[in-house]
């Protein structure tokens, strides 16, 4: 057997054992690969980065000073937060959405986060 097919052999035997959100954060790992984002977990604070992933959670905080739509953006390797500040509603940001953001990293209660990022939504899928 070629190291090619033993390779094969092996990415085959670690799909099949491999649990569902396993398989699905590899595939996620793959595709922002593609997008040319880099991966969330190497995200630091301060860095312009770009990040692309599916959006997990979209959530509208109000608030009296100012209200905030916050959504999580999940790549396979880890969370960033998108907080838009005073937005309720931004058309096609949705649980479920592939999407490419872009901004400085900054960190809020030890996470992730860009606020006010540029995005790109991906086509529904």
């Amino acid at each position: 057997m070629t190291d090619e097919g033993r390779v094969s052999l092996r990415r085959l035997l670690r799909r099949l054992t491999a649990d569902e959100a396993e398989i699905e954060a590899q595939e996620l790992r793959r595709e922002s690969a593609q997008c040319g984002g880099i991966p969330a977990r190497q995200c630091r604070r301060g860095q312009v980065v770009s990040v692309s992933g599916r959006l997990r959670t979209v959530v509208y905080t109000p608030r009296t000073n100012l209200p905030t739509l916050e959504a999580d953006l999940y790549d396979g390797s880890d969370v960033v937060t998108l907080v838009w500040l005073g937005r309720r509603h931004i058309v096609g940001i949705e649980p479920g959405r592939h999407l490419t953001a872009r901004g400085r990293v900054a960190v809020r209660d030890d996470r992730k986060v860009i606020y006010n990022p540029y995005y790109d939504l991906e086509p529904p899928r």
